[in-house]
């Protein structure tokens, strides 16, 4: 895929051949003869690039910087100044109103591609790395709310089985009182015997639901939840 760079200069000759130039490379070549008309080609181009003159009429460099730098869509383009000034003041006002590299006019052609490749495969690398991270936090939301959903179901599960435990407890409890009322009655050896051996079989099985209860939450884990799901145990 060609990248597209728009190339802002007011000097036509200059543009032309930077055009030239760039298209010669496989470059898209954009122009724009101001910076006014530079902010209007941004906005209908969106460059993957900008070379941008510093002094130009209407709106020089550093305004087509500064306006491209409040807009979210724009401010990531990379942007090289092209100048005749080699001041290092000029230089560090437009570094700081967020440019990424400057070219001092004439520059040599083998000069000027290289700022452009190494200023495009570092907004490749950083556009890579903010999609990985983009990714990386789908994911872990995604995780995140798979991790939620689990949690209801096992808590649900758990009332479900504590319910159905609860149950089963009232069972033996209600034996084990008809057996104590039973009991209290008779006077027969045998059916005193016969009401404490039932007694005993009711409290065992007391006891039994009580040790389930007790191994229930170390059981009770989201994969053993899922399978007690899939072979319907819970409604049984």
């Amino acid at each position: 895929m060609k990248h597209t760079i728009l190339v802002i200069e007011d000097e036509a000759q200059v543009r032309e051949n930077i055009q030239e130039i760039l298209e010669i490379n496989g470059y898209i070549a954009r122009g724009a003869d101001d910076g006014q008309a530079g902010l209007a080609a941004t906005q209908a181009y969106m460059p993957d690039l900008i070379l941008c003159d510093v002094m130009m009429p209407n709106l020089d460099g550093y305004g087509v910087i500064a306006a491209l730098q409040q807009q979210p869509e724009t401010a990531a383009i990379p942007f090289i100044f092209l100048t005749a000034k080699a001041d290092r003041s000029h230089l560090r006002q437009g570094m700081n109103l967020g440019a990424d590299d400057y070219l001092t006019k004439p520059f040599e052609t083998a000069e000027l591609l290289t700022a452009i490749q190494t200023r495009l495969a570092k907004k490749s690398a950083i556009d890579q790395y903010q999609l990985q991270q983009s990714d990386e936090l789908s994911q872990s939301l995604v995780k995140t709310q798979q991790k939620a959903v689990e949690t209801r179901q096992l808590a649900d599960i758990k009332d479900e089985l504590l319910s159905k435990i609860s149950a089963d407890l009232r069972e033996p409890l209600s034996n084990i009182n008809v057996a104590i009322h039973m009991l209290s009655q008779t006077h027969s050896l045998e059916e005193q015997e016969r009401y404490i051996r039932i007694l005993k079989e009711e409290y065992a099985r007391e006891m039994n639901l009580l040790n389930q209860l007790d191994n229930l939450r170390s059981l009770l884990t989201p994969e053993n939840a899922k399978l007690l799901q899939s072979f319907n145990l819970l409604n049984k």
